[in-house]
């Protein structure tokens, strides 16, 4: 982006499969003097941003294919430093932070007002102006930027994922929730000869087993009732990249049976086709879960086993690196200042050592998440440990434990087997968070569909908050 005066308008894409919505922004846009065309998908607008650059995109964050998230970190893996503005439907505190994280500049709630869009973009020309005369956005981000850390684990965690890099074998990412798996993929990505392609992830436990394997294959028109046009799938959009399978254990036994394929033939057919592709996707996986574990419970095929871990990386826990937590907190305070466009707030003394003292079982996530909420409220940029101390005691009384420490299941009878302490446990932790299922399936360490079978197969009615029996 050239820098500019603020008052000067700007070159706008605006990425949006409704037709109606596109429209309509292009058209406030336009009749305020900037030049705006549109498209229809994230791939589409990859491919025109290539050609034709521009100072701002507009991405929709529900679109078929890749989603405005992708789009969005692929437009960053690319080099590509348009502002970025998010517009959604389905505006959370998650889905906005993952939009800043990934590099867009701000987000915007359906439905809006022309004024409220105008004055967005005119603040991304603002910031834009500002970034260009700094010269601070880097052609590409390297991995060495993206993990911060200096602790000998973080180190060889680097080490590990530059000798990684330089192959195209499949990689499966283990450690907590929380513990920036899904950062370490990314890095992978970016620093392999693949960084031009683009990084496809799929969140496996957010969907049914019929939509997973649409959107790991994609779909003919009319192969399903839905089905109302051909639809292209993650494996396709990351030919010549990479997938990343987030999750990997939340994939049902027979999907597991195509991945299997695609891991050793490279190839596969849309759902409702015959016509075999082929593609050339590295595979990267992820799990807070212990694989091995799983398929001795015959919950996860062997032999996929064996072709995902090719090469293991394990992310360890926050508790393990606690020396880095000065670094993190220095790195946050940054991020949320650049957010909320104010100074850095700074943690005191009694802070800090309050936030070195506790096990952070939502490790780094549960970090970024703490110093984002102290940056809201800092008065005169200072954050006490009597402000931090109510959130850290929320969270532990929210049910978000460790992972290595075991939920309490009382005395148990001598002669119980494994599948009824199986069922004792569930339903002891399950009564502990009120039926709370979400709460019971993360202390578990399970997904929540899988404690939903679980109390399926036990009798209970699983959507009724008080999991009566039915039987």
């Amino acid at each position: 982006m050239n820098a500019r005066s603020v008052d000067e308008k700007c070159d706008v894409l605006v990425v949006d499969d409704h037709t109606r919505t596109r429209d309509s922004i292009v058209d406030i846009l336009g009749c305020a003097g900037h030049q705006v065309r549109g498209c229809a998908s994230a791939v589409e607008g990859l491919r025109q941003l290539e050609t034709d650059p521009c100072d701002v995109v507009i991405t929709d964050l529900k679109m078929p294919g890749m989603n405005g998230l992708e789009f969005i970190r692929t437009l960053r893996q690319r080099g590509n430093d348009s502002q970025i503005i998010m517009v959604t439907a389905h505006a959370s505190i998650a889905s906005a932070v993952d939009a800043m994280r990934f590099g867009a500049f701000d987000y915007i709630e359906k439905p809006f007002t022309a004024d409220q869009l105008e004055q967005l973009v005119t603040r991304a020309i603002r910031r834009g102006a500002a970034v260009e005369q700094r010269s601070c956005v880097p052609a590409r981000c390297q991995p060495a930027d993206m993990m911060v850390g200096s602790s000998r684990i973080m180190q060889e965690l680097r080490d590990k994922i530059r000798q990684v890099a330089a192959t195209s074998e499949t990689v499966l990412i283990t450690g907590e929730s929380g513990v920036g798996k899904e950062l370490v993929a990314q890095a992978i990505h970016t620093s392999s000869d693949r960084c031009q392609g683009a990084l496809v992830s799929l969140n496996c436990p957010a969907l049914s087993p019929q939509l997973m394997e649409s959107e790991l294959f994609g779909h003919e028109r009319g192969s399903f009732t839905s089905a109302e046009s051909p639809r292209v799938g993650r494996f396709e959009l990351a030919d010549k990249g990479t997938i990343l399978l987030d999750e990997i254990t939340e994939i049902s036994l027979p999907l597991q049976a195509k991945l299997l394929r695609v891991l050793q033939e490279k190839s596969f057919e849309r759902v409702g086709a015959s016509e075999t592709k082929f593609v050339d996707t590295r595979v990267l996986a992820t799990t807070n879960r212990d694989l091995q574990a799983e398929v001795r419970e015959g919950r996860f095929r062997e032999d996929l086993y064996f072709r995902l871990a090719v090469v293991p990386i394990h992310v360890p826990p926050l508790r393990k690196r606690r020396e880095d937590l000065p670094q993190l907190f220095e790195h946050f305070c940054a991020l949320a200042a650049a957010r909320l466009n104010r100074s850095a707030c700074e943690l005191d003394d009694d802070a800090q050592q309050l936030l070195f003292n506790y096990r952070w079982p939502g490790n780094v996530r549960e970090l970024e998440n703490i110093i984002t909420r102290a940056s809201v409220f800092a008065e005169e940029g200072k954050v006490t440990a009597q402000q931090l101390q109510p959130w850290l005691l929320d969270y532990q009384e929210e049910g978000l434990v460790p992972q290595d420490r075991p939920a309490k299941v009382g005395d148990l009878p001598e002669d119980m087997n494994l599948q009824e302490m199986e069922q004792r446990l569930i339903e002891s932790t399950l009564e502990r968070f009120h039926g709370h299922r979400a709460r019971t399936a993360q202390a578990l360490g399970i997904g929540v569909r899988t404690l939903t079978n679980k109390l399926r197969s036990y009798g209970y009615a699983p959507r009724e908050k008080s999991y009566a029996r039915t039987a």
